[in-house]
Protein backbone atom coordinates (compact mmCIF):
# COMPACT_ATOMS: atom_id res chain seq x y z
CA UNK A 1 0.00 0.00 0.00
CA UNK A 2 1.43 3.33 -1.00
CA UNK A 3 1.91 6.10 1.51
CA UNK A 4 -0.51 8.94 1.68
CA UNK A 5 2.05 11.77 1.53
CA UNK A 6 4.05 10.98 -1.58
CA UNK A 7 5.64 13.67 -3.77
CA UNK A 8 3.20 12.78 -6.52
CA UNK A 9 0.27 13.35 -4.19
CA UNK A 10 1.70 16.71 -3.10
CA UNK A 11 2.16 17.71 -6.74
CA UNK A 12 -1.40 16.65 -7.58
CA UNK A 13 -2.83 18.59 -4.64
CA UNK A 14 -0.88 21.74 -5.47
CA UNK A 15 -1.76 21.45 -9.16
CA UNK A 16 -5.46 21.04 -8.36
CA UNK A 17 -5.32 24.02 -5.99
CA UNK A 18 -3.66 26.14 -8.68
CA UNK A 19 -6.26 25.06 -11.27
CA UNK A 20 -9.11 25.86 -8.88
CA UNK A 21 -7.61 29.29 -8.16
CA UNK A 22 -7.16 30.13 -11.83
CA UNK A 23 -10.70 29.01 -12.61
CA UNK A 24 -12.03 31.06 -9.70
CA UNK A 25 -10.52 34.20 -11.24
CA UNK A 26 -11.78 33.16 -14.68
CA UNK A 27 -15.25 32.69 -13.23
CA UNK A 28 -15.26 36.22 -11.88
CA UNK A 29 -14.15 37.54 -15.28
CA UNK A 30 -16.70 35.50 -17.26
CA UNK A 31 -19.88 37.37 -18.05
CA UNK A 32 -21.67 39.65 -20.45
CA UNK A 33 -20.34 42.93 -19.03
CA UNK A 34 -17.06 44.41 -20.32
CA UNK A 35 -15.01 44.02 -17.16
CA UNK A 36 -11.36 43.25 -17.77
CA UNK A 37 -8.79 41.69 -15.45
CA UNK A 38 -7.65 45.13 -14.31
CA UNK A 39 -11.20 46.24 -13.53
CA UNK A 40 -11.92 43.11 -11.51
CA UNK A 41 -8.65 43.30 -9.55
CA UNK A 42 -9.20 47.01 -8.89
CA UNK A 43 -12.72 46.32 -7.63
CA UNK A 44 -11.57 43.42 -5.45
CA UNK A 45 -8.62 45.09 -3.76
CA UNK A 46 -9.19 48.83 -4.12
CA UNK A 47 -12.86 49.32 -4.83
CA UNK A 48 -14.56 50.45 -8.00
CA UNK A 49 -17.69 52.34 -8.82
CA UNK A 50 -21.09 51.16 -7.67
CA UNK A 51 -21.87 49.25 -10.88
CA UNK A 52 -18.58 47.34 -10.91
CA UNK A 53 -18.93 46.56 -7.19
CA UNK A 54 -22.43 45.17 -7.71
CA UNK A 55 -21.36 43.02 -10.68
CA UNK A 56 -18.30 41.59 -8.94
CA UNK A 57 -19.47 41.15 -5.34
CA UNK A 58 -23.20 40.58 -5.72
CA UNK A 59 -23.52 38.75 -9.05
CA UNK A 60 -20.30 36.94 -9.85
CA UNK A 61 -18.52 36.30 -6.55
CA UNK A 62 -21.40 34.40 -4.88
CA UNK A 63 -21.76 32.19 -7.94
CA UNK A 64 -18.05 31.44 -8.22
CA UNK A 65 -17.70 30.90 -4.46
CA UNK A 66 -20.66 28.52 -4.55
CA UNK A 67 -19.11 26.61 -7.46
CA UNK A 68 -15.84 26.17 -5.58
CA UNK A 69 -17.44 25.19 -2.27
CA UNK A 70 -20.09 22.90 -3.78
CA UNK A 71 -17.48 21.18 -5.96
CA UNK A 72 -15.14 20.74 -3.00
CA UNK A 73 -17.93 19.31 -0.85
CA UNK A 74 -19.02 16.83 -3.52
CA UNK A 75 -15.45 15.85 -4.35
CA UNK A 76 -14.61 15.09 -0.72
CA UNK A 77 -17.93 13.29 -0.16
CA UNK A 78 -17.29 11.06 -3.17
CA UNK A 79 -13.75 10.31 -1.99
CA UNK A 80 -15.08 9.30 1.43
CA UNK A 81 -17.72 6.90 0.10
CA UNK A 82 -15.44 5.38 -2.54
CA UNK A 83 -12.61 4.84 -0.06
CA UNK A 84 -14.96 3.53 2.62
CA UNK A 85 -16.58 0.96 0.31
CA UNK A 86 -13.42 0.27 -1.75
CA UNK A 87 -15.57 0.69 -4.86
CA UNK A 88 -15.39 3.58 -7.36
CA UNK A 89 -19.12 3.24 -8.09
CA UNK A 90 -20.16 3.87 -4.49
CA UNK A 91 -20.81 7.60 -4.67
CA UNK A 92 -23.49 9.72 -2.98
CA UNK A 93 -25.29 9.93 -6.36
CA UNK A 94 -25.62 6.15 -6.66
CA UNK A 95 -26.11 5.35 -2.96
CA UNK A 96 -29.25 7.50 -2.83
CA UNK A 97 -27.86 10.26 -0.61
CA UNK A 98 -28.19 12.89 -3.32
CA UNK A 99 -31.76 11.80 -4.07
CA UNK A 100 -32.66 11.85 -0.38
CA UNK A 101 -31.31 15.36 0.02
CA UNK A 102 -33.06 16.43 -3.19
CA UNK A 103 -36.37 14.98 -2.01
CA UNK A 104 -36.14 16.93 1.25
CA UNK A 105 -35.16 20.11 -0.56
CA UNK A 106 -37.90 19.82 -3.19
CA UNK A 107 -40.45 19.26 -0.44
CA UNK A 108 -39.21 22.48 1.19
CA UNK A 109 -39.38 24.41 -2.09
CA UNK A 110 -42.85 23.11 -2.95
CA UNK A 111 -44.35 23.36 0.52
CA UNK A 112 -42.45 26.52 1.44
CA UNK A 113 -43.76 28.69 -1.37
CA UNK A 114 -41.62 27.79 -4.35
CA UNK A 115 -39.20 30.75 -4.26
CA UNK A 116 -36.20 29.75 -6.33
CA UNK A 117 -33.95 32.35 -4.69
CA UNK A 118 -32.54 30.00 -2.08
CA UNK A 119 -31.57 32.86 0.17
CA UNK A 120 -35.15 33.88 0.98
CA UNK A 121 -36.82 33.16 4.33
CA UNK A 122 -37.24 29.49 5.12
CA UNK A 123 -35.14 28.52 2.12
CA UNK A 124 -32.06 30.22 3.58
CA UNK A 125 -30.99 28.01 6.46
CA UNK A 126 -34.14 25.88 6.39
CA UNK A 127 -33.28 24.21 3.09
CA UNK A 128 -29.83 22.93 4.12
CA UNK A 129 -31.29 21.50 7.34
CA UNK A 130 -34.09 19.68 5.52
CA UNK A 131 -31.71 18.46 2.81
CA UNK A 132 -29.30 17.09 5.44
CA UNK A 133 -32.17 15.34 7.19
CA UNK A 134 -33.28 13.75 3.92
CA UNK A 135 -29.74 12.65 3.12
CA UNK A 136 -29.13 11.21 6.59
CA UNK A 137 -32.40 9.27 6.61
CA UNK A 138 -31.67 7.86 3.17
CA UNK A 139 -28.13 6.87 4.14
CA UNK A 140 -29.42 5.14 7.28
CA UNK A 141 -32.03 3.28 5.24
CA UNK A 142 -29.56 2.12 2.59
CA UNK A 143 -26.97 1.12 5.18
CA UNK A 144 -29.56 -0.78 7.25
CA UNK A 145 -30.95 -2.67 4.27
CA UNK A 146 -27.42 -3.53 3.12
CA UNK A 147 -26.35 -5.00 6.45
CA UNK A 148 -25.86 -8.78 6.42
CA UNK A 149 -23.23 -9.45 9.11
CA UNK A 150 -21.33 -6.66 7.43
CA UNK A 151 -21.77 -4.40 4.42
CA UNK A 152 -20.86 -5.61 0.95
CA UNK A 153 -20.13 -2.76 -1.47
CA UNK A 154 -22.10 -4.27 -4.36
CA UNK A 155 -25.16 -4.89 -2.16
CA UNK A 156 -24.82 -1.31 -0.95
CA UNK A 157 -24.79 -0.03 -4.54
CA UNK A 158 -27.75 -2.13 -5.68
CA UNK A 159 -29.90 -1.09 -2.73
CA UNK A 160 -28.83 2.51 -3.25
CA UNK A 161 -29.97 2.36 -6.87
CA UNK A 162 -33.35 1.00 -5.78
CA UNK A 163 -33.80 3.67 -3.10
CA UNK A 164 -32.75 6.34 -5.60
CA UNK A 165 -35.45 5.17 -8.01
CA UNK A 166 -38.08 5.30 -5.26
CA UNK A 167 -37.05 8.79 -4.18
CA UNK A 168 -37.06 9.97 -7.78
CA UNK A 169 -40.71 8.93 -7.89
CA UNK A 170 -41.39 10.93 -4.73
CA UNK A 171 -39.74 14.01 -6.23
CA UNK A 172 -41.71 13.65 -9.47
CA UNK A 173 -44.95 13.33 -7.48
CA UNK A 174 -44.16 16.50 -5.53
CA UNK A 175 -43.42 18.41 -8.73
CA UNK A 176 -46.58 17.19 -10.46
CA UNK A 177 -48.78 18.07 -7.48
CA UNK A 178 -47.21 21.51 -6.99
CA UNK A 179 -48.55 24.78 -8.31
CA UNK A 180 -47.10 26.03 -11.57
CA UNK A 181 -44.65 28.51 -10.03
CA UNK A 182 -43.53 25.99 -7.42
CA UNK A 183 -43.08 23.26 -10.03
CA UNK A 184 -41.05 25.62 -12.24
CA UNK A 185 -38.81 26.55 -9.31
CA UNK A 186 -38.27 22.93 -8.29
CA UNK A 187 -37.63 21.79 -11.86
CA UNK A 188 -35.02 24.49 -12.45
CA UNK A 189 -33.33 23.62 -9.17
CA UNK A 190 -33.35 19.86 -9.90
CA UNK A 191 -31.26 20.37 -13.04
CA UNK A 192 -28.37 21.57 -10.88
CA UNK A 193 -27.89 25.28 -11.36
CA UNK A 194 -25.91 28.11 -9.80
CA UNK A 195 -27.91 30.90 -11.45
CA UNK A 196 -30.00 31.72 -8.36
CA UNK A 197 -27.22 31.50 -5.79
CA UNK A 198 -26.71 34.35 -3.32
CA UNK A 199 -24.34 34.89 -0.41
CA UNK A 200 -27.02 33.49 1.90
CA UNK A 201 -26.70 30.19 0.04
CA UNK A 202 -22.91 30.22 0.15
CA UNK A 203 -22.40 30.62 3.89
CA UNK A 204 -24.05 27.32 4.98
CA UNK A 205 -21.81 25.41 2.54
CA UNK A 206 -18.69 27.27 3.72
CA UNK A 207 -19.42 26.72 7.41
CA UNK A 208 -20.29 23.05 6.90
CA UNK A 209 -17.13 22.40 4.88
CA UNK A 210 -15.04 24.18 7.52
CA UNK A 211 -16.50 22.00 10.30
CA UNK A 212 -16.80 18.64 8.52
CA UNK A 213 -13.54 18.60 6.55
CA UNK A 214 -11.31 18.27 9.66
CA UNK A 215 -13.50 15.41 10.91
CA UNK A 216 -13.16 13.67 7.55
CA UNK A 217 -9.40 14.23 7.43
CA UNK A 218 -9.20 12.67 10.90
CA UNK A 219 -10.31 9.39 9.29
CA UNK A 220 -7.42 9.36 6.80
CA UNK A 221 -5.40 6.65 8.54
CA UNK A 222 -8.44 4.41 9.04
CA UNK A 223 -9.39 4.83 5.37
CA UNK A 224 -5.85 3.93 4.33
CA UNK A 225 -5.81 0.82 6.50
CA UNK A 226 -9.30 -0.08 5.33
CA UNK A 227 -8.02 -0.69 1.80
CA UNK A 228 -6.46 -3.90 3.16
CA UNK A 229 -9.82 -5.28 4.30
CA UNK A 230 -12.03 -5.28 7.40
CA UNK A 231 -10.10 -8.01 9.23
CA UNK A 232 -6.81 -6.15 8.89
CA UNK A 233 -8.46 -2.92 10.00
CA UNK A 234 -9.81 -4.52 13.18
CA UNK A 235 -6.46 -6.20 13.80
CA UNK A 236 -4.70 -2.84 13.60
CA UNK A 237 -7.05 -1.27 16.13
CA UNK A 238 -9.57 0.51 13.92
CA UNK A 239 -13.00 0.83 15.51
CA UNK A 240 -14.75 -0.29 12.35
CA UNK A 241 -18.36 0.63 13.07
CA UNK A 242 -17.50 4.00 14.58
CA UNK A 243 -15.22 4.73 11.64
CA UNK A 244 -17.93 3.86 9.12
CA UNK A 245 -20.53 5.98 10.87
CA UNK A 246 -18.22 9.01 10.97
CA UNK A 247 -17.26 8.60 7.29
CA UNK A 248 -20.86 8.17 6.16
CA UNK A 249 -22.08 11.07 8.30
CA UNK A 250 -19.40 13.38 6.88
CA UNK A 251 -20.18 12.32 3.30
CA UNK A 252 -23.94 12.73 3.80
CA UNK A 253 -23.68 16.18 5.39
CA UNK A 254 -21.26 17.45 2.71
CA UNK A 255 -23.48 16.12 -0.08
CA UNK A 256 -26.70 17.40 1.43
CA UNK A 257 -25.50 20.95 2.00
CA UNK A 258 -24.08 21.06 -1.53
CA UNK A 259 -27.39 19.84 -2.94
CA UNK A 260 -29.32 22.40 -0.90
CA UNK A 261 -27.25 25.24 -2.41
CA UNK A 262 -27.07 24.26 -6.07
CA UNK A 263 -29.32 21.29 -6.65
CA UNK A 264 -28.18 17.74 -7.46
CA UNK A 265 -25.11 18.36 -9.63
CA UNK A 266 -24.50 14.87 -10.95
CA UNK A 267 -21.26 12.92 -11.42
CA UNK A 268 -18.94 15.36 -9.62
CA UNK A 269 -18.72 13.08 -6.58
CA UNK A 270 -18.02 10.20 -8.96
CA UNK A 271 -15.49 11.72 -11.36
CA UNK A 272 -13.43 14.03 -9.11
CA UNK A 273 -12.11 11.35 -6.69
CA UNK A 274 -11.17 9.03 -9.54
CA UNK A 275 -9.33 11.78 -11.40
CA UNK A 276 -7.48 12.73 -8.20
CA UNK A 277 -6.60 9.10 -7.43
CA UNK A 278 -5.21 8.48 -10.89
CA UNK A 279 -3.22 11.70 -10.91
CA UNK A 280 -1.81 11.02 -7.43
CA UNK A 281 -1.21 7.31 -8.07
CA UNK A 282 -2.64 6.47 -4.65
CA UNK A 283 -4.41 3.36 -3.41
CA UNK A 284 -7.59 5.29 -2.64
CA UNK A 285 -9.04 8.70 -3.58
CA UNK A 286 -7.14 11.37 -1.60
CA UNK A 287 -9.54 13.62 0.28
CA UNK A 288 -7.97 17.06 -0.18
CA UNK A 289 -6.99 16.51 -3.81
CA UNK A 290 -10.47 15.15 -4.59
CA UNK A 291 -12.05 18.24 -3.04
CA UNK A 292 -9.83 20.55 -5.09
CA UNK A 293 -10.48 18.62 -8.31
CA UNK A 294 -14.21 18.80 -7.57
CA UNK A 295 -13.96 22.56 -7.04
CA UNK A 296 -12.10 22.98 -10.33
CA UNK A 297 -14.56 20.72 -12.17
CA UNK A 298 -17.72 22.54 -11.04
CA UNK A 299 -16.18 25.96 -11.60
CA UNK A 300 -15.02 25.00 -15.10
CA UNK A 301 -18.43 23.50 -15.93
CA UNK A 302 -20.16 26.69 -14.77
CA UNK A 303 -17.86 28.86 -16.91
CA UNK A 304 -18.53 26.65 -19.93
CA UNK A 305 -22.28 26.72 -19.34
CA UNK A 306 -22.65 30.48 -18.95
CA UNK A 307 -19.84 31.95 -21.04
CA UNK A 308 -18.89 29.53 -23.82
CA UNK A 309 -22.33 28.36 -24.95
CA UNK A 310 -24.74 30.21 -27.29
CA UNK A 311 -27.27 30.20 -24.44
CA UNK A 312 -26.93 29.59 -20.67
CA UNK A 313 -26.61 25.90 -19.79
CA UNK A 314 -27.00 24.80 -16.13
CA UNK A 315 -23.85 23.42 -14.56
CA UNK A 316 -25.54 20.09 -13.81
CA UNK A 317 -26.05 19.41 -17.51
CA UNK A 318 -22.39 20.14 -18.29
CA UNK A 319 -21.13 17.81 -15.55
CA UNK A 320 -23.55 15.09 -16.73
CA UNK A 321 -22.19 15.37 -20.28
CA UNK A 322 -18.68 14.83 -18.87
CA UNK A 323 -19.50 12.28 -16.19
CA UNK A 324 -21.86 9.89 -18.00
CA UNK A 325 -19.30 8.78 -20.65
CA UNK A 326 -16.72 8.31 -17.89
CA UNK A 327 -19.13 6.07 -15.97
CA UNK A 328 -19.78 3.99 -19.10
CA UNK A 329 -16.04 3.71 -19.73
CA UNK A 330 -15.36 2.63 -16.14
CA UNK A 331 -18.11 -0.01 -16.22
CA UNK A 332 -16.81 -1.35 -19.54
CA UNK A 333 -13.25 -1.40 -18.25
CA UNK A 334 -14.21 -3.22 -15.04
CA UNK A 335 -16.24 -5.79 -17.00
CA UNK A 336 -13.29 -6.45 -19.31
CA UNK A 337 -10.93 -6.80 -16.36
CA UNK A 338 -13.29 -9.26 -14.63
CA UNK A 339 -13.61 -11.37 -17.78
CA UNK A 340 -9.83 -11.43 -18.16
CA UNK A 341 -9.37 -12.46 -14.52
CA UNK A 342 -11.88 -15.30 -14.82
CA UNK A 343 -10.46 -16.63 -18.09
Amino acid sequence: MRGTLTPRLWATTLGAALAAGVLLVAGILAGSSDLGVGDVLHTLFVGGDRTDYFIVFELRMPRVAAAVLVGASLGMAGALTQAFSRNPLATPDILGVTSGAAAGAVATIVLGGGAYAVGAGLLGFGLPVVACAGGLLTAALVYGLSWRSGVDSYRLILIGIGVTAALTGVVNYLVVRAQLTQAAAATQWLVGSLSGVSWTSVWPVAVTLLVVAPLALGQTRALEVGQLGDDVSVGLGVSLQRHRLVVLACAVVLTSVAVSAAGPIEFVAFVAPQVARRLAGSSRPPLVASALVGAALVTAADIVGRALMPWPVPVGIVTAVVGAPYLIWLLTRRSSAERTASA
